[in-house]
């Protein structure tokens, strides 16, 4: 029922929604698409992202930008895109502090980069939330698979 082949899509939730960014973004090609629930859209511009940058990579803040995922978007060429999907619940308690969407929106739109982002009423961070819309990324990737029309 699961057909194995080289095609790949990734996703994750916060920290490891914005690592599926990154790593898409960093790697274009190598995936399918990409899809977050609430992933941490600017870590170099907000606490949770100051913190671990700054444990992993020292207080150079110029060597963060390039595990940023908003401002790998912004940068990212247009021939290379990976079809990406965001959803994000709009009661989220750290939505502004600490996710900032609005700078992965901005950043696609400067570089035209194909980001389908759903803001969803109702939802905050929880299980239930991914539990909610998880049939919806799983259909996401598998039209990116070629699995589904």
């Amino acid at each position: 029922n699961f057909p194995v082949n080289e095609h790949k899509v990734i996703s994750g939730h916060p920290i490891g929604g914005h690592g599926a960014l990154v790593l898409a973004l960093r790697n274009p090609g190598l995936y399918r698409s990409v899809s977050a629930f609430s992933p941490i859209c600017n870590p170099s511009a907000c606490p949770w992202g100051e913190k671990a940058l700054g444990n992993y990579l020292g207080q150079d803040k110029n060597s963060w930008l390039q595990y940023d995922a908003s401002v790998l978007m912004s940068q990212a060429d247009k021939s290379e895109h990976t079809p990406a999907l965001v959803t994000q619940g709009a009661d989220d308690e750290f939505l502004e502090r600490q996710l900032k969407p609005e700078t992965l929106l901005a950043a696609a739109e400067l570089s035209g980069y194909p980001l389908s982002y759903e803001l969803q009423p109702g939802y905050d961070h929880s299980y239930y939330f991914i539990s909610s819309f998880i049939e919806q990324h799983l259909r996401f990737h598998a039209r990116h698979l070629g699995l589904e029309g």
